[in-house]
């Protein structure tokens, strides 16, 4: 049997996004920019794309932009705003667990002379408000927080988020890292206050190379890819059609019976964290005393005496696949900066996997992922150097 419990990292595509992109492919190929029939097939994919998106967020059409990734989403939330604002000031607030897409960005940012405030977290991945609201300067010109935390699981109260800090300095600018959130949650910019918004197609079982920024038609961003001026000039570079019209069938294929689908997550969450705990030294991380509270397919658990790697080599050679953090870092191995942020102990920082579903995931996956996990622990734990 496999049990593929990695969804966080990538989500399989649904047939509905295998089938469009194949027909873009294989009849309805034409460039978009061009003026001819298949220019214009072509690009009614774009169109129908974005309206689907539009409208799952309750936003304009215009205010949606196709990009290669979550990651190139986040640059250019983060590059774009800055260089735009930075008659403004230079001062940019965001948290200590954010995704390496973030955090890198903003290490590049101050590498150009912005100053970055880093905001801690509390031991279930919230941020500390108090901290936040204190950060806030009169140079201050963004903020940027994730709203799911992808290895653990947590998730902001974005809307009370923004409420305050523009009740602190009304003209900050609010960005929402969503790659992990989008297709989980409704969410909505104009009434939660976000300005920007970066989503990933891959995680919500649409194709990898693609994904989309939401920026609020009164913000300005700087373009980083510069040529022909598609997207308004705010992207230039053919579009990528089959991933866009892939995009746009996974979006609204997750948001149909959507409610019933999170609930179906619930349940096999519970139900693995239920299996779990049953096991000797084994902790599950940042969860509280509701499940509900926390997102719907990450779950992040410590199996003390045991390395990640080694469980997670060996659960592989049992059919179950799993990470040992952000699949982005996994070529750079290190301890889990989120892990630290939350305060997991030493000991286990090195000793956590995360367990990751989608809606397609079934009972017998969770069932059989923890059977094996049972077996295994005390194999390995007895070849573990003390």
């Amino acid at each position: 049997m496999e049990a593929y419990l990695d969804n966080a990292a990538t989500t399989r595509p649904f047939a509905s996004v295998r089938e469009i992109m194949m027909k873009t492919l294989d009849e309805d190929f034409g460039n978009p920019s061009s003026l001819h029939t298949k220019g214009m097939g072509a690009e009614k994919y774009l169109r129908d794309a974005k309206k689907i998106i539009a409208n799952s967020l309750k936003v304009q059409e215009k205010e949606i932009f196709f990009t290669s990734s979550g990651t190139e989403s986040n640059n250019t939330a983060l590059i774009g705003v800055a260089e735009c604002y930075a008659r403004r000031g230079k001062h940019i607030i965001s948290t200590n667990f954010e995704h390496a897409s973030i955090y890198n960005t903003l290490g590049y940012l101050e590498s150009r002379g912005y100053e970055v405030s880093y905001v801690p977290v509390d031991t279930l991945g919230h941020v500390k408000m108090d901290a936040l609201l204190d950060a806030i300067r009169e140079d201050t010109i963004l903020i940027s927080i994730m709203m799911v935390n992808n290895e653990i699981g947590s998730v902001q109260d974005i809307a009370a988020i923004s409420k305050a800090i523009k009740e602190k300095k009304p003209d900050v600018i609010f960005h929402v890292d969503a790659i992990q959130a989008y297709g989980k949650y409704k969410i909505y910019p104009k009434r939660m206050g976000i300005d920007l918004l970066s989503v990933s197609g891959h995680k919500i079982h649409g194709p990898k190379g693609i994904g989309f920024l939401y920026v609020d038609e009164h913000v300005r961003v700087n373009p980083l890819i510069h040529g022909g001026g598609q997207q308004k000039g705010m992207r230039s570079g053919t579009e990528n059609v089959p991933g866009i019209a892939g995009l746009g069938a996974a979006v609204k294929e997750i948001y149909t019976d959507h409610e019933e689908k999170m609930a179906h997550l619930y349940a096999l969450k519970k139900r693995l964290i239920a299996g779990m705990e049953k096991l000797p030294d084994v902790k599950v991380n940042a969860v509280g005393d509701v499940v509900e509270e926390t997102a719907p397919h990450v779950i992040s658990v410590s199996f003390r005496g045991v390395r990640a790697e080694v469980l997670l080599h060996a659960l592989e050679e049992r059919g179950v696949y799993v990470s040992s953090g952000s699949a982005c870092s996994s070529n750079h191995p290190a301890l889990s900066g989120t892990l630290k942020a939350i305060g997991v102990e030493d000991a286990l920082l090195d000793s956590t996997l995360r367990f990751s579903l989608s809606v397609t995931t079934t009972e017998e996956e969770i069932d059989y992922a923890v059977a094996q996990v049972a077996e295994l622990l005390p194999v390995l734990r007895m070849f573990t150097r003390h």
